[in-house]
């Protein structure tokens, strides 16, 4: 189950990819939009900004998100996004940290890309810290004995869950696009109580808290503080920098 709330509490962070992802989008006045994980819709509902005259067409995965992205004013369903196909005035595609989730989203994009019209773009973005401090300390915590058989159908088990962005760019100008691929690490300047467990809780770990009962997940994160607070110490003025790698494309369908 997704949270809205516990997503949202880094909301500001979360969205500076967004904006970056889309202003690298040449459209113009493009008929459909849509937006492939939209989550709780606060990016979404900026789109109609930007475009207030295109379509917008919103997907997620959770029942909870989905709400949360109605009650925002966002024509949002349930779906997985490997069931997905554009309809035929769809001129913009985007995803936005959601396609690490799926295992098999590389034959998804090519075959995005094929359905296109011409002239069509699709933008995506997913994390690029797999192999990152954070994300290390929760494979090494869910492959000790006491957790392995619990979690055994943790995600992230391995750092290879995404490719590069010039794999992506071989992918889809493969794929018949022209591509504009890129990388940009975020140092996130955050404060509080166990500011980078707090800000995986809403991401990474939400397969960890799924599997576990309170007790367990109370434990669980009772072993994992130590090991983020060498890893991301806190300064004396209270901030911890949190460096964050995300993959950015952008790929426009030549004919």
């Amino acid at each position: 189950m997704w949270n809205p709330d516990v997503y949202l509490t880094f909301a500001d962070h979360r969205g500076r990819p967004y904006y970056d992802l889309l202003a690298r989008v040449g459209a113009r006045t493009p008929r459909r939009i849509v937006d492939l994980g939209c989550g709780p819709g606060n990016l979404t509902e900026t789109l109609s900004v930007r475009w207030p005259d295109a379509a917008i067409e919103a997907w997620d995965s959770s029942p909870e998100m989905v709400e949360s992205a109605r009650a925002r004013g966002v024509d949002a369903r349930v779906g997985d996004v490997r069931d997905w196909t554009p309809a035929p005035d769809t001129d913009v595609v985007v995803s936005n940290a959601t396609l690490h989730w799926v295992p098999e989203h590389a034959e998804l994009l090519v075959r995005w890309a094929a359905q296109l019209a011409e002239g069509s773009w699709l933008a995506f973005q997913v994390p690029g810290n797999f192999d990152a401090p954070s994300h290390q300390a929760v494979r090494d915590l869910v492959r000790r004995p006491e957790w392995s058989e619990l979690l055994r159908d943790f995600p992230f088990e391995k750092s290879e869950v995404v490719r590069t962005a010039d794999g992506y760019a071989g992918l889809l100008t493969d794929a018949g696009c022209a591509v504009d691929a890129w990388e940009t690490t975020y140092v996130h300047e955050l404060t509080g109580a166990n500011p980078v467990l707090e800000w995986i809780h809403g991401t990474a770990l939400r397969p960890v808290r799924a599997a576990l009962s309170d007790e367990q997940w109370a434990q669980f994160r009772d072993e994992l503080i130590p090991v983020l607070d060498v890893a991301y110490p806190v300064r004396s003025d209270g901030i911890t920098f949190f460096p964050f790698r995300r993959i950015f494309v952008v790929a426009q369908v030549k004919d």
